[in-house]
């Protein structure tokens, strides 16, 4: 007997329900060998509070709509895959800052809100390519996040661990109460003297952008006070949104709820599908149509024009603004060639969307030493000719969406430090993909904020 009550999505499909698509195939889902022990780790979770409310959710939907028209800009960025080990407060604290750093650039270039959105409290799944890789000569199941298994290399570590799913709750739950509580202590205020630190920026051409937008925003806080102005949340508080990849369907379904005869997965504010799970007919396309979140469109180099309209029209058929945001991960070498078709297609079907760029996983390489890398000028130059494509085909580039942490690693190349391949060895500590670091982050904000800069001068 179903556990949820049947509303209709649409007229075509009236049947959804967060279970519905256990009748569909189904792509990068784990094994578990003990299935009654994955039911009662299910069985719990679901018994468990929202993670977020569904007033945030709707308000995030406000904002993506914004962002859809030009009004608003999306900032979303973190882990590739965080860690359970991460749920630290240094770690939390960290993220939270490059974010605020990275947000309060944008704002001052763009002069529009900045959406901040995480990548985190739930980004644990990663889909894989294969279902084992050889570590140390042995083969074994592959990682797939720590919510599923171990990434130590034994071959008992690597078995899927239902237990993981309830782990996964309570360490996004910590993370979340956290950041919660650092944005309404003041953390995010503009006053505070985190804000203004700029040991991490190395290199002094940047300090000198840096240090001269930091004067800028002092003197315009200076001058609002100067009315009588002093208390305004607005200087103290902001928004944060926190989203993962939809991956792992049994866990996300434990999260759904009904709220006034809507469907909400209050697991995170906002959800992508991946560019290995976005087939039309699949499980993970079936979950998502029904749902009242914003959804994000993974759109790799194998996304066809006329598929990337039926993938939005089967998940959002009401086109309703806010709703859908396009990731495009096309790759340097061919964002010119590849984006045009796609801005296209969208248009001319009379598509609502945001349209985001992901700069990171189309522009990943390995190393010699089997090191999977990324460079900083490649990741740059697919966001400058996304700006540009975007100008060009009349649409807006509504957002960014990075793989970066709050530390200073050493996983991608380039930037502000000018790290080689020689250099990846000294901090290369992600276990998924490579990171933007914390000064490579920061330098790509103060690019893109002039280029932000740029499009509000042309517009006005």
């Amino acid at each position: 007997m179903s556990l949820f009550q049947r509303l209709p999505v649409n007229d075509q499909e009236p049947n959804w329900t967060p279970e519905s698509w256990r009748s569909k195939p189904i792509q990068q889902q784990p094994h578990y060998p003990d299935k009654s022990a994955l039911e009662t780790s299910l069985i719990s979770v679901r018994a468990m509070p929202p993670l977020v409310h569904h007033g945030e959710v709707n308000t995030l939907r406000t904002h993506l709509a914004q962002a859809a028209k030009g009004e608003a800009f999306l900032l979303q960025g973190g882990d590739c895959a965080e860690q359970f080990s991460d749920c630290r407060k240094s770690t939390v604290e960290s993220k939270l800052k490059i974010l605020l750093q990275m947000s309060l650039v944008l704002t001052w270039g763009a002069r529009i809100p900045v959406i901040r959105m995480g990548r985190m409290a739930g980004q644990y799944a990663k889909p894989r390519s294969k279902d084992t890789e050889t570590v140390d000569g042995l083969e074994l199941p592959s990682y797939r996040g720590d919510n599923i298994n171990s990434s130590a290399p034994k071959a008992d570590e690597r078995a899927a661990d239902p237990q993981r799913l309830l782990q996964a709750y309570f360490h996004s739950a910590a993370t979340l109460n956290y950041t919660r509580a650092l944005v309404d202590g003041g953390f995010a205020d503009l006053h505070h003297p985190q804000h203004w630190d700029l040991g991490f920026v190395r290199s002094s051409t940047n300090r000198a952008e840096y240090e001269d937008i930091v004067s800028r925003i002092r003197d315009a806080i200076d001058f609002v006070e100067s009315t009588g102005v002093r208390s305004t949340t607005s200087l103290k508080m902001v928004e944060l949104f926190c989203s993962h990849e939809g991956l792992l369907l049994d866990y996300e379904e434990a999260m759904t709820e009904n709220v006034a005869e809507k469907w909400y997965n209050l697991g995170a504010h906002s959800l992508w599908i991946g560019d290995r799970t976005r087939q039309l007919d699949g499980a993970h396309v079936e979950y998502f149509r029904g749902l009242e979140n914003p959804i994000g469109i993974k759109a790799g180099p194998s996304m066809n024009p006329s598929e990337l309209v039926e993938l939005i029209t089967r998940l959002e058929p009401a086109n309703q603004p806010g709703r859908i945001t396009i990731i495009t991960r096309l790759g340097a070498d061919i964002v010119a060639e590849s984006l045009p078709p796609l801005i296209k297609a969208v248009s001319e079907a009379g598509r609502v969307v945001t349209w985001v760029c992901d700069p990171m996983h189309g522009n990943t390489i390995s190393t010699s030493e089997g090191l999977k890398t990324r460079d900083y000028d490649a990741v740059l130059s697919e966001l400058e000719e996304a700006f540009k494509t975007h100008a060009t085909c009349g649409s807006h580039l509504g957002g960014v969406h990075f793989e970066m942490t709050g530390e200073d690693v050493t996983e991608c190349t380039g930037g502000p430090q000018e790290l080689s391949v020689a250099d990846l060895s000294r901090s290369y500590e992600t276990h998924c993909d490579p990171r933007l670091n914390y000064s490579q982050s920061l330098e790509l904000a103060l690019r893109i904020a002039q280029r932000l800069q740029k499009r509000r001068q042309t517009a006005s």
